[in-house]
């Protein structure tokens, strides 16, 4: 992979674009919270249980909290003052919480209230220690069996019962699988809440919960030893609850998530208020436990035509990279998404699809990259489909891509099953060690089509940015920019669960976060 295509001071100005469209952002981030960012602050005190009916305990506490109108001092307050009530663990902090009215628990002294967030923040770093000493684990069972050479191979499993997703992940890696995906149960990121434990009847996929989490990281830690080699987890974080499931995935020792800044508010109608907010706190747990997030500009060219809509890619992978590293994510983290997704009738196509990975590649040099399969355009002719998906391998091996979803031969028919992953694992390994070093071996053309397209979606992707520099975020997607989806500020689900913080606002785990 030879010749720059764009120089260095363009795409240092793109950055710097990026960096200023999100900075209004970031004011509303900063003087708000919401229901999801307070749940997660008590799970990270060890609040995972459940109650009637199976509602989280984190649920119960702060849908409390918040109908009395004192949830924007934060979680963490309250907690603080149900240990000052005698609770000596957390089911009794929400306990006595619910059992008073607390609006109307008195008021402190500075001196008592020093003395309270004191406290907290002790219980806070004592947790803070835990969570690192299983990330730990985690990055010590990597040394000990390293992964294989990049593109990671990366397949999924979608059965709805975990223990039958167990056995389909352990036959992938065993035929070659570098990273297992658990896709979640459909409609799961409008859940305003995190379902509790194992589960066995997801529809389109399997609940992500955290004893999910830990069922499967324990079977492909199993794996990895057996095969001495490191098997990758990945699962969900988009929706409702980010930052709740970043912090079960950190704590269960995943290696990746999904984690977008905007593919909720474009794909599944979520308040753009409420998604800005909890990307955040998500990412910022990301950041601590080293998962790498893969985002999802994928997405834009399967609601969007792939050829005419590719520089909304490009802006959009700006814009998602300012994001992540102002939540303290380094470049090995960043799975920045892009995918083959152009009409296979077109002509040119591989020239086309080089060009954009290359253009990817170019302007993110050091990230890892999430390279997606064709999916929009495929047919129920297993065979053309199984050869339109070579052409993905030949791209993502030719371009250094990091992460590579495999796709399935029948993707256009149903869930894959075991042959069909196999099949596609088959022909990955084939490709990547066939073609391993031809980026090295051939020279692109600077006049070439694809030295030129990539110049041509550079310069479209640099129109938009300066588009949502002068508009705004807010509307730009208004306009339908970014996947010819539009979204209102103040529209889609869970506005409502959007707090402004109040003064005194106490977060002891952002602070650490922050800090770090």
């Amino acid at each position: 992979m030879s010749g720059p295509f764009i120089d260095d001071a363009r795409i240092a100005e793109a950055r710097k674009l990026a960096d200023e469209i999100v900075n209004p952002i970031f004011d509303l981030i900063q003087h708000n919270t919401t229901v999801s960012n307070e749940r997660t602050v008590l799970r990270f005190f060890g609040l995972s249980g459940a109650g009637a009916r199976g509602v989280p305990l984190a649920n119960l506490m702060v849908d409390k909290l918040k109908a009395a109108g004192v949830l924007n001092r934060g979680a963490a307050y309250w907690y603080g003052r149900a240990l000052q009530l005698g609770a000596k663990s957390p089911l009794e902090a929400v306990e006595r919480l619910t059992a008073l009215p607390t609006d109307k628990m008195g008021v402190l002294s500075p001196e008592m209230e020093a003395n309270l967030r004191d406290e907290v923040r002790s219980e806070a770093r004592a947790a803070m220690a835990e969570l690192k000493a299983r990330i730990a684990q985690r990055n010590a069972l990597r040394e000990q069996f390293p992964m294989s050479p990049a593109p990671h191979k990366y397949v999924i499993v979608a059965t709805g019962n975990i223990y039958d997703d167990v056995d389909q992940a352990r036959a992938a890696a065993q035929a070659g699988a570098d990273v297992i995906a658990v896709i979640r149960s459909t409609a799961q990121s409008l859940l305003d809440y995190v379902p509790h434990g194992a589960t066995t009847e997801g529809y389109g996929g399997t609940y992500a919960t955290q004893e999910n989490f830990r069922v499967m990281r324990e079977a492909l830690d199993d794996e990895s030893r057996k095969l001495k080699r490191y098997i990758q987890l990945t699962n969900y974080s988009s929706g409702l609850c980010m930052s709740e499931i970043a912090f079960c995935a950190a704590y269960e020792r995943l290696d990746m998530l999904l984690n977008d800044a905007m593919y909720g508010i474009l794909f599944r109608d979520i308040n753009m208020r409420r998604t800005f907010i909890d990307q955040y706190f998500s990412r910022r747990i990301c950041a601590l436990a080293g998962i790498i997030i893969n985002t999802g500009e994928d997405n834009y060219i399967t609601t969007a035509d792939a050829y005419d809509a590719a520089h909304t890619v490009i802006a959009s992978q700006f814009i998602n990279e300012c994001f992540a590293k102002r939540a303290g994510l380094k470049d090995w983290q960043l799975g920045i998404g892009h995918s083959y997704e152009i009409d296979p009738y077109r002509d040119d196509t591989l020239l086309l699809e080089l060009s954009q990975a290359m253009l990817v590649r170019r302007c993110f040099p050091d990230a890892p990259l999430k390279y997606m399969p064709p999916t929009k355009h495929k047919e129920t002719d297993i065979f053309f489909s199984h050869a339109y998906d070579v052409m993905a391998d030949l791209v993502a091996i030719w371009t250094r891509q990091g992460i590579q979803l495999l796709g399935m031969m029948t993707e256009a028919m149903h869930t894959p099953l075991l042959a069909d992953r196999y099949v596609a694992l088959k022909s990955a390994s084939y490709i990547h060690r066939a073609a391993r070093g031809i980026d090295e071996e051939f020279t692109v053309r600077e006049d070439g089509k694809i030295a030129n397209r990539a110049r041509e979606v550079f310069a479209n992707a640099e129109q938009l940015l300066r588009e949502c520099h002068a508009e705004g975020m807010v509307a730009a997607i208004g306009k339908g920019r970014f996947g010819d989806v539009k979204r209102e500020e103040t529209g889609g689900k869970g506005l409502d669960g959007v707090v402004p913080k109040a003064p005194d606002y106490f977060n002891p785990f952002l602070e650490m976060l922050e800090a770090s």
